[in-house]
């Protein structure tokens, strides 16, 4: 069960609340469930032996949970099975802009970002990983999963997926233009936002793809 806060809000903890930018963060569900279904890539950290790692992965988010997959040879993965499940840390981060002051110290970029804290455990009930390895391909596109052959016996057994429930959770956003000191207003040097967006590529067709299979109506929504 995730913590809440009155509104129907994640409830802080000593590790999501921000050392700076306090004004920045926030606790709010529904903030932090779209920026994570904006995405589809996460940033898995956690501790092997004594020192920290931190994986690219793909990711979806199911209810008030995440799922990870990978292979049943990774460490991390084979660590989430065991009976205390694997400490970890996993973030998303979107970069809108940036942001261009007329000092050098006074530059930064506006982003939106969640970071969840956890214990991820490995999940083993067939019906739960069929939902999980649906979700997390159609994170990436929407709709792939039923357009696409279901993995065999032999891919799951060679597939771990893991779950962390989204309980210790916050997002953090930053909006809006530079912030110069009012000493540096008069100053020659150009200053604003440079958007920054997600754009896709007219979808490239495999070299042995047969003729006349046409390009699937879900790509156009990308």
């Amino acid at each position: 069960m995730s913590a809440t806060a009155p509104g129907g809000a994640y409830a802080p903890t000593p590790r999501t609340v921000p050392a700076r930018s306090r004004k920045r963060a926030s606790y709010d569900r529904e903030v932090v469930h779209a920026i994570l279904d904006d995405g589809c890539l996460c940033h898995l950290g956690f501790v092997r032996d004594g020192a920290p790692v931190v994986l690219p992965t793909l990711y979806a988010r199911v209810g008030e949970r995440l799922y990870v997959h990978g292979s049943t040879g990774s460490r991390p993965l084979r660590s989430a099975g065991g009976d205390g499940g694997l400490p970890v840390c996993l973030t998303v981060t979107h970069l809108d802009g940036l942001v261009l002051a007329r000092s050098a110290f006074h530059h930064s970029v506006n982003y939106r970002s969640v970071v969840v804290h956890g214990t991820a455990r490995q999940v083993t009930d067939p019906a739960e990983r069929a939902v999980a390895l649906d979700a997390i391909v159609d994170q990436a596109v929407p709709g792939r999963s039923a357009d696409s052959r279901p993995a065999d016996a032999k891919e799951l057994a060679a597939t771990a997926v893991i779950a962390l429930d989204l309980a210790e959770v916050s997002a953090k956003v930053r909006t809006g233009g530079p912030v110069d000191d009012p000493g540096d207003l008069e100053l020659p040097h150009w200053s604003g936002v440079v958007p920054v967006r997600r754009a896709y590529g007219a979808p490239v067709p495999a070299d042995d793809l047969a003729p006349g299979v046409p390009v699937p109506g879900y790509l156009a929504a990308l």
